[in-house]
């Protein structure tokens, strides 16, 4: 073999070698570009996980404090409507407070009222001995029935005539004043107790407008304002 068949054979191996450098770079560069195709798409894929999530938590956020703004403004409506409501039938037992004193003002209308609240309490009590208070100006109103008023309960009772003590040291407050409209008061009435001090039947009439008002304060509510806010 020649120079020249050796040199052939020496180019034909450089090609070769050169042709499988070629192929072995191009499958190198192919698959590195495919692991990059696939790195960058897990990625993306993750990248969008994230924002997915990151959104989805944002939206509950969202959801939750609209919820929670919704219940405070619901709640805010109830309790105005309840003070509202509040507002108008603390105005009815106001006026109905009103319509007493007025009742006070007749002096007959009012003796009776005065009898008919000593029997009551006389046949609430049922003691032998009692104590009566008033209000000083309805001294003398009370004097007037009290003895029918005993009369009458002994009837009803079947017992002996009670004796009754007016209390002429402490009396009830007086009627409510503009001058003195947070200070106690007592629009009329009396309050019995046992000589002793410890039954005692209040029978004012604020302490009945009280009672009456707590009784019919469902009907009342209901009459007025139908269904309640859910």
């Amino acid at each position: 073999m020649n120079d020249a068949d050796v040199g052939k054979q020496v180019q034909q191996m450089v090609r070769f070698i050169l042709q499988e450098a070629d192929e072995k770079a191009s499958e190198i560069t192919v698959a590195a570009e495919e692991e990059f195709n696939i790195e960058k798409l897990q990625l993306v894929e993750s990248e969008k996980r994230r924002v997915r999530q990151d959104y989805e938590r944002k939206e509950k956020q969202v959801d939750v404090r609209r919820k929670i703004e919704y219940s405070t403004e619901l709640n805010a409506a109830r309790i105005e409507v309840l003070q509202a409501q509040d507002n108008v039938v603390a105005g009815m037992k106001e006026s109905a407070g009103e319509a007493l004193l007025r009742v006070t003002k007749d002096a007959n209308a009012y003796k009776k009222v005065l009898k008919g609240l000593i029997v009551q309490s006389l046949l609430r009590l049922r003691e032998p001995s009692l104590v009566l208070r008033c209000r000083e100006a309805d001294r003398s109103l009370v004097e007037a029935v009290l003895e029918a008023a005993k009369k009458e309960y002994a009837e009803k009772a079947k017992v002996n005539l009670p004796k009754v003590i007016i209390d002429g040291k402490v009396y009830l407050p007086p009627q409510r004043t503009s001058r003195d409209a947070h200070g106690p008061f007592c629009s009329g009435g009396v309050v019995l107790a046992s000589q002793d001090g410890k039954i005692v039947c209040d029978n004012t009439l604020d302490a009945r407008l009280d009672v009456s008002f707590r009784q019919k304060l469902p009907e009342i509510r209901k009459k007025l304002f139908g269904q309640q806010m859910s």
